[in-house]
């Protein structure tokens, strides 16, 4: 009777077993279908709107203990972060202040180097059309090139990011040739023949240029080359011939001979012999000019820095420091976020910038008031009259950054930047309209909410003063503070010496991090 009983039992118990495995696969199956035929239904869906309706799916039929395999996790990761791509993307390309690689066209290009420039700021976006006189550029050459000397109609000021060069400023009174270095910042007064060599044998000579044009066509600037032939073309060939004979009282045949010969390209390789040369004549210029070096170059990285900490180092000149820049009104910024830290959140009270990236990673933030989310996101909508009755909105502009890639911060509006965790970023920042301006700091122990009264913060807040200062007074860095990652690792070994008394010894060696 016993065993029979036992014998029942077991039955029970298989049987019951069997039917569980059954409904859970049939239950899993119910569930995967529905998965499946969730992601389909958000295929359907805008790029922009794929992403959140994926996450909806998981959460509601993929996450409560129906557990797809390790494959299908793996292909979905792989989904997911393909259109948070293609999402990101898109949203720089929309992004109206900010300027990738794709930005960029090539103006000149040989095996020796390139010049590239900006697309015209009013292209990119109507928020820039104010600055459409403006372009950035980006110039390199290798070890012992020539570029081909042409004149511009256009000022620009430009900044030595790395190398060793000699340029010469060529007018009809005169000819100023200098040696230049890393930091050095130079102008280029609008219609001055120019020529440069990189006179060093191993590193390519880089510059971060920033042009304003003077052209009858606003935001066009083009290069009048004299000294070339069919590549680079002269302007001299547009001439007749007869004109061009009688102007050099030259045979026609050997005008045509001298005006033929160039194919090289803008930028071509000199001869040890011929950079030395050149360089001599800098030398020597240097010498003779001693007094008068106002029109020369300035090193910015020789001066202090305006802002230093372990976050970071900012450099910076204007007209009071360099004579050249006075008349543009303008200032150049060398600035090096340490990896990890970042600029705490600031605004400019006249002055826009224009933020070129030389070395380094990193992204920055921006509160902008002229744009909709809509059109952050890139979707069409009708343009619509700004109304005051409707409010101010603020959307946050943000962007990858990393060498190569450039953005606008236009005046007055809050920003921050900030470096990624593995390497230091490095921008060359070139300021107009920088007479009176004010750089105000948003956060941090030095910040403009500080110069606000007591009773002016409890109304604008809604809540205790104290609670306010609380706030504002917590951060003891000034300027350059710890970015979002060093913060948290920074609250991670706290709570370590809270839970395991860490020795006084180990606060110090992070403190030295």
């Amino acid at each position: 009777m016993m065993k029979t009983k036992s014998f029942l039992f077991t039955l029970f118990l298989l049987l019951s077993i069997f039917l569980l495995s059954a409904t859970l696969s049939l239950c899993y199956h119910d569930h995967d279908h529905n998965l499946r035929q969730c992601r389909e239904r958000c295929e359907e869906k805008q790029k922009y709107q794929q992403r959140r309706c994926l996450k909806d799916c998981q959460e509601k039929y993929g996450g409560t203990g129906w557990e797809s395999t390790k494959e299908e996790e793996r292909e979905r990761s792989g989904e997911h972060n393909s259109r948070w791509e293609e999402e990101q993307q898109q949203q720089q390309q929309n992004n109206p202040y900010f300027f990738g690689e794709e930005s960029f066209n090539d103006r000149f290009r040989t095996q020796e180097g390139y010049i590239r420039v900006s697309e015209r700021f009013s292209k990119k976006s109507k928020l820039l059309q104010g600055f459409d006189n403006y372009r950035f550029s980006f110039f390199e050459a290798n070890p012992h090139t020539f570029v081909v000397p042409s004149h511009i109609d256009a000022e620009y000021i430009l900044f030595v990011v790395k190398g060793k060069g000699t340029i010469s400023l060529v007018n009809q009174e005169s000819r100023e040739t200098y040696n230049l270095e890393r930091g050095d910042v130079i102008r280029v007064p609008a219609g001055t023949m120019l020529n440069v060599i990189n006179r060093d044998s191993k590193q390519k000579l880089q510059f971060a240029e920033f042009f304003q044009s003077i052209s009858s066509i606003p935001g066009k600037f083009r290069d009048y080359i004299a000294m070339g032939g069919q590549n680079p073309e002269s302007f001299f060939n547009s001439f007749s011939g007869e004109v061009l004979e009688a102007a050099f009282n030259t045979p026609r045949d050997q005008i045509k001979r001298l005006f033929g010969q160039q194919n090289k390209g803008m930028m071509i390789k000199a001869s040890e012999e011929q950079i030395k040369a050149i360089s001599k004549h800098a030398s020597e210029t240097h010498q003779k000019r001693e007094e008068k070096l106002s029109s020369g170059p300035f090193n910015l990285l020789q001066k202090s820095p305006v802002h230093s900490n372990r976050y970071g180092k900012l450099f910076q000149i204007d007209g009071n420091d360099y004579k050249q820049l006075q008349d543009l009104d303008m200032s150049v910024t060398f600035t090096n976020i340490t990896k990890g830290g970042m600029m705490a959140p600031f605004y400019n009270s006249k002055s826009s910038r224009f933020v070129m990236v030389v070395k380094g990673q990193g992204y920055f933030e921006m509160a902008c008031p002229h744009i909709s989310k809509t059109q952050q996101r890139g979707e069409r909508t009708e343009e619509q009259e700004e109304t005051e009755q409707q409010g101010v909105h603020y959307e946050r502009i943000s962007a990858q950054l990393r060498s190569g890639t450039a953005f606008v911060i236009p005046a007055s509006h809050p920003t921050t930047i900030v470096a990624s965790k593995n390497q230091n970023l490095q921008m060359v920042v070139f300021g107009i309209n920088v007479r009176d301006n004010h750089k105000n700091f948003l956060a941090g122990r030095e910040n403009v909410m500080n110069q606000i009264s007591r009773e002016a913060k409890e109304l604008g807040f809604n809540v205790q003063a104290r609670e306010v200062e609380e706030i504002f007074n917590n951060q003891k860095e000034s300027f350059f503070l710890p970015g979002p990652q060093q913060q948290q690792q920074q609250k991670q070994q706290k709570g370590e010496e809270g839970m395991h008394h860490v020795p006084l010894s180990s606060i110090y060696d992070f403190g030295a991090f």
